[in-house]
């Protein structure tokens, strides 16, 4: 009976240690190819540190505002007042889509436009706004001022997220 308690037992651990070895580390996850930014940009957004996060239910979109340095470092403190000069924002917006990895979750598709707000080095310039949109992204000219009035307030009026 010790015999085959004894064997019993050394077949189990050697059981569970090659078993346990195997090597079962997750999936990598996969680059989000749809939801790559094509087009001849003044700058790469997505190279920037972001600022900010939204989404529009209704439209199916969601929105990452980004920020150089300078914009950054002035929304991340809080600051009431204007961009300092020499800051550049830029609003990523992309089609929503379902995330194939986590139920009831949403990722971005397809982008539909990027915006840029740029502050003047001159303290009397308004910020020049820029749109880009289609695929791949092209500037849009012509653009109505009442238009980018609005743009150009509701995207000032964004306020950092606050990180841990």
């Amino acid at each position: 009976m010790k015999t085959s308690i004894g064997t019993l037992l050394a077949l189990s651990a050697i059981f569970c240690s090659l078993t346990g070895c195997q090597s079962r580390s997750p999936e990598p996850a996969s680059t989000n190819k749809l939801a790559v930014i094509s087009g001849h940009l003044p700058y790469n957004p997505l190279a920037w540190k972001a600022i900010t996060t939204s989404t529009t239910p209704h439209e199916g979109t969601m929105s990452t505002l980004y920020g150089n340095d300078t914009a950054v470092a002035h929304a991340r403190a809080g600051a009431d007042g204007p961009y300092p000069q020499g800051s550049v924002l830029a609003v990523v917006t992309w089609k929503q889509r379902d995330d194939p990895h986590w139920f009831g979750a949403t990722i971005p598709s397809h982008p539909q436009s990027v915006e840029f707000l740029t502050i003047s080095s001159t303290p009397e310039a308004p910020p020049v706004y820029e749109r880009y949109q289609g695929s791949p992204l092209a500037r849009i000219e012509n653009i109505d001022a009442q238009t980018v009035q609005k743009r150009v307030v509701s995207i000032l009026s964004e306020r950092a997220a606050v990180m841990p």
